[in-house]
């Protein structure tokens, strides 16, 4: 049979001995310990309920199928670009270009724009639920003037420019695809629950807007071209080409003008949330004080 030998032995017997006497200089220690921990989750619990509360309001997407003019496209793909132009490449790349295009600083500067939405982005601070009203940090914005009122950054202005309004959007917003389903969620995040409703509302009625008039412009453009190019030919199997081209382009600028959900069909609507997602206050009291402990103990052992 295998035996220790002495040094090992030795080892072993130091190491037990060195954990005892860790383990007695922070018991001889205990109330400093305790009162530093204490003092790290009374500081978390005032941190946590001085955080205002966030609602996030979902609404659940479906590409819309437009599988028979894909069908067209497909078939007419090649000679389209003999003709030199391009049908596109079916509704799963426009339904990924969309996603792109909703996360993009372009299109939320648009929307804030659009919607009025400066101050409501980036001077809110809370909500008082009982008065149904935002609170606007008033270091900020002067709500009597409705006028900025904040000491800008060096290189800003006092009004927020288009980048720190899309940072500060961007923060609240949550577009994600479910790879199984290829369904697409679209959330927002914001202090009132009712706004973050109509802000995805509006979102959603957005991009499909976006990705409608996308479409007829570069439809419009098609038949303009193919016109241009049944013009030019006297050809009678080139022209026959042409007008098919044309049709499968007059067809899809129909049903862009005819689909107000152009781009995505809501499944599932927005609502309004009636529970808050942040902030966590039972979490950040439990991680505050389990960090008071490690380095209450940590700095007495550093000092030992």
């Amino acid at each position: 049979m295998n035996q220790e030998n002495p040094e090992q032995k030795r080892t072993s017997r130091n190491d037990e001995i060195d954990l005892r006497e860790l383990f007695s200089v922070l018991w001889s220690r205990k109330w400093f310990i305790a009162g530093f921990t204490a003092l790290f989750a009374v500081v978390a619990v005032v941190v946590a309920l001085w955080l205002p509360n966030k609602y996030k309001s979902t609404a659940v997407l479906a590409p819309v199928s437009s599988s028979s003019l894909d069908s067209v496209a497909s078939q007419l793909g090649g000679l389209a670009a003999l003709a030199g132009i391009t049908l596109g490449n079916g509704q799963e790349d426009e339904s990924q270009i969309a996603m792109e295009v909703m996360q993009s600083w372009n299109f939320i500067d648009k929307f804030i724009k659009q919607n009025n939405l400066q101050v409501d982005v980036f001077a809110v601070k809370g909500w008082n639920r009982d008065a149904d009203k935002l609170i606007i940090d008033d270091s900020l914005y002067d709500a009597a003037s409705h006028k900025w009122i904040r000491t800008p950054p060096k290189g800003k202005t006092v009004e927020p420019t288009s980048w720190e309004l899309f940072k500060k959007f961007s923060k609240m917003l949550d577009v994600t695809a479910d790879k199984k389903t290829g369904l697409v969620s679209v959330s927002i995040e914001y202090y009132s629950p009712q706004i973050a409703k109509q802000w995805v509302d509006k979102f959603v009625d957005a991009i499909n807007d976006h990705m409608r008039e996308r479409k007829l412009e570069e439809s419009s453009k098609n038949i303009e071209y193919l016109q241009d190019q049944i013009n030019k030919t006297s050809i009678a199997q080139m022209q026959e080409v042409l007008y098919q081209l044309m049709e499968n382009e007059i067809k899809n600028k129909m049903v862009a003008e005819a689909s107000p959900e152009y781009e995505f069909a809501t499944v599932s609507k927005a609502m309004v949330p009636e529970e808050k997602t942040r902030p966590m206050r039972l979490l950040i009291v439990i991680v505050a004080t389990l960090l008071g402990l490690l380095v209450s103990s940590f700095a007495i052992l550093i000092a030992k």
